[in-house]
């Protein structure tokens, strides 16, 4: 303040004590605008992610000051010991000379094509390079897809439970989220009548997220023909979320979408984070099929947005070839002696040995979506559970409430440390639930 020149011939408007200096109103403006706040955009203010939210936040304050946090917020296998596939390593070793310029807009050539020849030998059969695009992660493609179809109001129908990200990227593009209900009752599966009820004429598109996270349900046949008659019906695009594909347990099967659709548009994401253990290559994609030569404008539309990113991560994209067709290891993990087998065996007995919680074993992914017995536990707050195991017993996981729910009684774990640790993380639960 007292570094500002005096201007004793100004009109007066404000005097200050620190010097005495008499100051033009324009300059008083400007120190006024130097304590002004500054706000996010109005479009944050219906976006959540608590998955990496305040929880995840305090935990990492925590650790900063040297507590060791088990976090089960997050699906991400790294962190736990899960190696990418050598061979896949390796394609990206060789090829690096090939990756320091920018690549075509929708990706490399050999990875594209190894995505269609992916959804040939599932029957679909009507799809080129030209209809995948390769992004940074599926999420920038749910970001993309949503951007380039939507108009401000548009409606998209999104299971409830859900992955946040599907429901903050509609909001973010100026659209309307709105939940179909995937109810414990109904074993988390779609409610088709509610479902039906929810269509209107401004109803862009249904996402479906098979296997489901966060609750492991691994849907029919059945039900997904039943969803892909409805979109057909009233024309949806089809969305259909399958970065967990083929991570099923015990009888459960995994049936792709494209397949089962002939009169709509179908865009399925699928990715190297999961399945491949490589998260942080960075490489997901989107593959469309049906009525392709009708989208032909919306198809334009999003080749126009992967432009103007210009391309996504190049080394990590000649792994793709290499994992689709090669010897697939989740095989050994998801079997019974499997580490992702024996650690689920380990939540669900973790769940049946507490007089407090519930579970439907999941059928697929890497989660758990947990409930506590709100008879005997009555004033069950999810958030605060969550904080309370965390700030106590040093474990982070993610409420259900965050996942587009109304009711406040589960959680969500991942399945992915070894057993003895999850054995070890219920122990810690039952402490704060039996308190």
């Amino acid at each position: 303040m007292a570094g500002l020149p005096n201007r004793e011939s100004a009109p007066l408007k404000w005097v200050l004590d620190n010097g005495g200096g008499v100051y033009h109103e324009s300059e008083l403006d400007w120190l006024e605008s130097m304590n002004t706040e500054i706000y996010s955009s109005d479009n944050l203010h219906d976006v959540r992610y608590e998955i990496r939210g305040k929880l995840a936040q305090r935990a990492h304050e925590m650790e900063r000051r040297g507590y060791e946090i088990i976090s089960l917020n997050i699906g991400n296998p790294g962190l736990f010991g899960f190696r990418t596939p050598e061979t896949m390593r390796m394609a990206m070793i060789e090829n690096l000379p090939e990756s320091e310029a920018y690549c075509h807009q929708k990706g490399i050539f050999p990875a594209r094509e190894a995505v269609v020849l992916q959804q040939q030998e599932r029957g679909v059969m009507n799809v080129t390079a030209e209809h995948v695009f390769i992004g940074n992660g599926v999420s920038e493609l749910i970001d993309l897809t949503l951007r380039a179809l939507l108009n401000d109001g548009d409606e998209v129908l999104i299971p409830s439970p859900d992955y946040p990200l599907w429901t903050a990227s509609v909001t973010l593009n100026g659209g309307t989220a709105v939940h179909y209900p995937c109810t414990p009752e109904k074993r988390f599966q779609p409610d088709l009548d509610a479902l039906a009820g929810l269509i209107n004429d401004r109803t862009r598109a249904i996402v479906i997220i098979n296997p489901n996270n966060p609750t492991g349900a691994v849907y029919s046949r059945e039900v997904l023909e039943a969803m892909v008659a409805l979109a057909e019906r009233h024309k949806l695009v089809v969305f259909s979320d399958e970065i967990y594909d083929g991570m099923v347990y015990d009888d459960a099967e995994f049936v792709p979408v494209a397949p089962l659709v002939k009169e709509t548009l179908c865009g399925t994401f699928s990715g190297l984070s999961k399945i491949y253990r490589a998260c942080g290559f960075r490489v997901g994609w989107v593959v469309f099929n049906g009525t392709n030569e009708l989208a032909k404008d919306y198809l334009q539309g999003l080749d126009l947005l992967a432009s103007l990113r210009l391309c996504s991560n190049v080394p990590g994209q000649w792994g793709v070839q290499t994992a689709l067709g090669g010897y697939q290891s989740l095989k050994e993990l998801v079997r019974p002696g499997g580490r992702l087998y024996e650690s689920r065996q380990a939540v669900i007995q973790g769940v049946e040995a507490s007089e407090y919680l519930h579970m439907l074993p999941p059928g697929g992914a890497m989660y758990a979506f947990v409930g506590a017995d709100t008879d005997k536990l009555p004033d069950f707050d999810d958030q605060e559970f969550a904080m309370e195991l965390l700030e106590t017993q040093h474990v982070l996981l993610t409420p259900g409430s965050s996942f587009n729910i109304d009711y406040r009684n589960y959680f969500r774990v991942t399945v992915l440390p070894e057993a003895k640790v999850i054995e070890d993380v219920f122990r810690r639960m039952e402490k704060v639930l039996g308190g």
